[in-house]
């Protein structure tokens, strides 16, 4: 059983997401990134297992992140400020097989040497569709941020495309070998982009990484 969060701080992630959410910059390598700054949550997962959606429905816009049903659409890390406390980054996904082996590569490399190095990174949302549960691409994930040291936290995506008794196993699964990574955050999160479920939990999770809320 999940410890119930706190209204306040369900209310603090609602007002964050509700204020200026600002594209900052797209990087395609290392050393177009921007410059380390505020705290950064990066959003990782297999391609297509739907990240922008998920980024849109926190900040409550349709047009945030960039949604696409093409495998591999996203082919930079986009970063995005949040009310001018947190940013959050887009990365491109993984475990696709249909985009040239030498763009793959690439993006690995990229993908890598931003978790391996980047500071400012407080976590990492590693994005799972509910319907497949988690595959060997997400596996290689997780054992990269465990070698690495940075904290990630699973979210399970398009859990209402399932039946209770589905999504029950699932989530049991998941847990399950969440339990044995060393880097992994505990909490794991069901959400539904287009139901909205799920959504001021993550929301929640989030502004307790972000930087304080300026005084007036």
């Amino acid at each position: 059983m999940e410890e119930t969060v706190p209204p306040a701080v369900v209310e603090a992630g609602r007002l964050m997401f509700a204020r200026a959410v600002t594209f900052l910059r797209g990087a395609a390598a290392l050393d177009s990134l921007p410059p380390a700054g505020l705290p950064e949550v990066a959003f990782a997962g297999r391609s297509n297992v739907g990240k922008s959606s998920l980024i849109n429905a926190l900040c409550g816009r349709s047009t945030v992140a960039r949604t696409s049903n093409t495998p591999g659409r996203t082919q930079e890390i986009n970063f995005f400020d949040v009310d001018g406390r947190l940013c959050l980054v887009d990365m491109p996904g993984y475990g696709f097989a249909n985009a040239p082996k030498d763009k793959v590569e690439r993006w690995t490399r990229l993908i890598k040497g931003y978790l391996r190095g980047r500071a400012v990174l407080r976590r990492v949302v590693l994005l799972v569709d509910s319907r497949h549960g988690l595959k060997d691409s997400d596996r290689e994930m997780m054992a990269l941020l465990d070698q690495a040291a940075v904290v990630y936290q699973v979210v399970l995506t398009k859990a209402d495309k399932l039946k209770d008794s589905e999504l029950a196993l699932v989530v049991e699964r998941t847990r399950a070998e969440i339990a044995k990574r060393v880097a992994a955050h505990p909490v794991l999160i069901l959400t539904s982009s287009e139901k909205g479920a799920g959504i001021a939990d993550l929301r929640a999770e989030l502004v307790q990484l972000a930087n304080p809320e300026a005084r007036p």
